[in-house]
């Protein structure tokens, strides 16, 4: 382990009754940090090896528009994300005389409510979670609902990721504004 030289440089002395000052190995034996960093680098490979990574399943749209599964305007509940964390949704299909009536606003605490009670209130063959991002929503936004809909037990394939409309960003506009929203 780690020693130090502490013999004397030799015997000879100068004059009497002067001691001479003993000199001392400036050499330090470096094994024991080499065994630490060792003991580290196992440490850190034995960690990583042990932790899982924490993915989600998604089940990707198919691209043949023919395989495409149908919704239908009843089973349908479409979640629209905006700036500030906000949460809009609407059931079924936007029609141009109920907007104002159909078109709400929620924030993520009320959200996973309205997805159980329409997964309760529609039978699962019909169900289906339309989620749509805003250009202004965030990646993390994205996977809040996600998670959402996997702790509300949503089964895979009921719920999908589509690009938004022109009509839905200008209600979500018009309703940031009206709500000073920045």
């Amino acid at each position: 382990m780690a020693e130090m030289d502490t013999s004397s440089g030799g015997g000879h002395k100068k004059g009497p009754g002067v001691k001479k000052a003993k000199k001392l190995s400036t050499r330090v034996d470096l094994t024991p940090m080499v065994d630490l960093g060792f003991l580290l680098l196992t440490f850190f490979v034995f960690t990583t090896t042990m932790s899982q990574s924490t993915a989600m399943k998604m089940n990707e749209p198919k691209d043949d528009p023919n395989q495409q599964m149908k919704v239908k305007n009843s089973g349908a509940m479409t979640i629209l994300l905006g700036k500030g964390n906000q949460v809009y949704y609407y059931y079924g299909q936007l029609m141009p005389e109920t907007i104002s009536q159909d078109f709400k606003s929620t924030t993520f605490k009320g959200i996973r409510e309205l997805i159980l009670a329409k997964k309760k209130s529609t039978p699962i063959d019909d169900l289906m979670y339309i989620i749509k991002s805003d250009d202004n929503s965030t990646f993390k936004n994205a996977i809040d609902i996600l998670d959402e809909m996997t702790i509300s037990d949503v089964p895979a394939g009921h719920y999908a990721e589509v690009a938004m409309v022109d009509v839905e960003k200008m209600l979500i506009s018009e309703t940031e504004k009206a709500n000073g929203i920045k």
